[in-house]
């Protein structure tokens, strides 16, 4: 089978990107065709939006817009028309599933199609070796685009009140869209508290295979490739029940309880407080090797090959 990626750039390092990498890479060690220049395309697998085709269409959608802070009417209609267009939707949760059914209606085909790690690639590569780290029990790990829904300061709050007194937790990536939390949060919140800022994928994936937890109580995320990683490299999850991400983490995964969401646009900048006490197990034995990724997005392509 031919498959046509469009919408992407597989040298990005962003998370719709990344995962249209690895899934590239396992489709054709399968024995399929798969990229961004594929000639003559029995499919086309389309991430979020673009214009009509002349092959069959598959739309794989990474959530939509619902913050009241944006024009989220007008950021969607790009994506709906591409919804209303494609033969197929591929979800990335069920959480995802609801939530755009909930605001663009049912469509005639759609599918749940959780997203993947390359674990072999993943288990290749050593924990991190850092003498920062070697005076601490154990590192506990997150790792986001920080913006204020993904909840940095919620995710530091719980190192400090569940982890251990001697263990340590790594930031990675941008922290200067929530410089203003960090500084509420007080210098002494920060104590054993390491910013390593953005890095590249290998040097995360060396973390998360150092550390014993990841922390990703972020709002109402969708199905994010971070948790999916660390996963693979032998995490343990700890999130939040709002939203997809229970989804991808687990069983063994520590859920935060918090209230359901109705479905109905909100200001997601202004994610509510977290109950600490509120804890369960995960519910969702979720597969997040690549390769049995791969097999569901290629049984799924080929139902609507002509």
């Amino acid at each position: 089978m031919r498959v046509l990626l469009d919408g992407v750039s597989l040298d990005s390092s962003s998370g719709p990107n990344s995962f249209a990498r690895k899934l590239t890479s396992a489709l054709c060690s399968r024995g399929n065709e798969a990229g961004v220049h594929v000639q003559e395309p029995d499919v086309r697998l389309l991430f979020i939006q673009g214009g009509s085709h002349t092959v069959p269409t598959a739309l794989r959608l990474d959530g939509i817009y619902f913050n009241t802070r944006q024009d989220w009417r007008s950021m969607n209609e790009p994506i709906r028309r591409s919804y209303d267009e494609a033969d197929l939707i591929i979800h990335q949760s069920e959480f995802d599933k609801r939530l755009i059914e909930g605001f663009f209606g049912a469509h005639p085909r759609s599918t749940v199609i959780r997203n993947g790690a390359d674990t072999r690639k993943t288990m290749s590569i050593p924990p991190l070796q850092h003498p920062a780290l070697d005076s601490f029990a154990q590192t506990w790990v997150c790792a986001a685009s920080w913006r204020p829904h993904k909840r940095l300061t919620e995710n530091i709050r719980y190192f400090h009140e569940c982890a251990g007194p001697r263990d340590c937790l790594v930031v990675a990536g941008d922290v200067s869209g929530v410089l203003s939390d960090l500084e509420e949060l007080g210098a002494d919140r920060l104590d054993r508290v390491m910013f390593v800022g953005n890095i590249g994928q290998d040097e995360l994936t060396s973390i998360y295979r150092r550390s014993s937890h990841l922390i990703h109580l972020a709002w109402l995320d969708h199905c994010p490739n971070v948790v999916v990683d660390a996963r693979a490299a032998g995490c343990r999850i700890v999130c939040s029940s709002a939203g997809g991400t229970e989804e991808v983490a687990g069983l063994d995964a520590v859920v935060v309880e918090e209230e359901e969401w109705d479905l109905t646009p909100l200001d997601l900048y202004q994610p509510p407080r977290l109950d600490f006490t509120r804890i369960r197990s995960g519910r969702f034995d979720t597969q997040v090797d690549m390769t049995v990724v791969a097999e569901s997005y290629e049984s799924a392509l080929k139902e609507i090959v002509r």
